[in-house]
């Protein structure tokens, strides 16, 4: 009898450790992984999101977040697809670029190598020039352009990322040329465009918003005006059918253990429908489509063949 209640005893015990194991995640800081410098689109929606996340994620969840920009953030995305996946290692997760990174280039990474956690941006590309350009409007942008193929230099955040997507697209329907400037991060992107070093630039909505008294911004890629800039007209309102953006959210190593994921998707969730999240995502310009768990992975799937049709019907420049 006496062992039959140690044996009990026992048991009860390793019910209550697992439990107590479950409920302790995170039990240190979570780093989280950007694979774009400071200051750039991607940045800015990770530090956003991450205070809210931690708020979710509760025992006193610390996020911590590393800049790891380079090779088009495929430098980021390589070192989180190779993480132990215990979620203490999350990052940021770019569509199309990190998907069409695995097209044009070697990579150490596909899709079955995340844990697919939310998307959270949906970020439009718009098109901008320097003020010292003369190319104010998408006419002139484009008549010059067709003037003298490839004397328009383009500054973009990287090359096989959604702004180079936009471009590629741009080209094949206005018959254009131009020269890529690839840039670490959109931050200096614009940085370049704003000193006059590059004529025209690729970049979000978000990158923009704060700096459209210094630019001139030409238009942008989605099928509506959008609410973070009513009075900028659509590409298509011009006659230029080129909708395009950047979706930026997080993804964790393959193989997390199902109750870390269990947690994480309950923050994501709960983080979606938080007003002060919204008003501090629209408050950077950042537009919110949240897509979680299977949906997210399905449509990097999508994204991903999308992009591997418009790669291999366009050279690559």
């Amino acid at each position: 009898m006496l062992k039959l209640i140690q044996k009990g005893a026992l048991a009860g015990a390793m019910i209550l450790a697992a439990g107590a194991a479950l409920a302790e995640y995170p039990e240190k800081p979570i780093e989280v992984i950007v694979g774009y410098s400071a200051g750039g689109g991607t940045d800015v929606m990770a530090r956003t999101a991450a205070p809210f996340i931690e708020k979710y994620l509760g025992s006193g969840a610390s996020l911590v977040v590393k800049n790891m920009p380079g090779a088009s953030g495929q430098i980021g995305v390589t070192e989180v697809a190779g993480a132990k996946p215990d979620g203490y290692t999350i990052g940021t997760f770019n569509l199309p670029g990190m998907m069409a990174r695995t097209i044009d280039r070697e990579a150490g990474y596909d899709r079955e190598s995340f844990t697919y956690l939310a998307n959270v941006v949906n970020d439009p590309n718009v098109i901008v020039t320097s003020k010292g350009s003369g190319l104010d409007t998408m006419e002139k942008l484009i008549a010059a352009a067709k003037e003298d193929p490839g004397a328009i230099t383009v500054g973009m955040s990287s090359l096989g990322g959604d702004d180079h997507f936009a471009l590629i697209k741009l080209e094949g329907l206005t018959e254009t040329e131009f020269t890529i400037v690839p840039f670490k991060g959109s931050a200096p992107a614009r940085t370049a465009l704003m000193g006059g070093h590059v004529a025209m630039g690729i970049l979000n909505i978000s990158e923009v918003a704060s700096f459209q008294d210094e630019l001139n911004v030409l238009g942008v890629a989605t099928e509506e005006r959008s609410d973070f800039a009513p009075d900028l007209p659509t590409f298509r309102e011009q006659g230029i059918d080129l909708i395009n953006g950047s979706m930026r959210g997080f993804v964790a190593p393959a193989g997390l253990p199902e109750d870390v994921v269990a947690k994480l998707d309950d923050a994501f969730e709960q983080m979606a429908g938080d007003p002060e999240f919204l008003k501090a995502m629209a408050d950077t310009a950042n537009p919110i489509e949240v897509v979680t768990g299977d949906d997210f992975k399905q449509l990097t799937s999508d994204l991903y063949d999308l992009a591997n049709k418009v790669w291999q019907e366009t050279p690559w420049n």
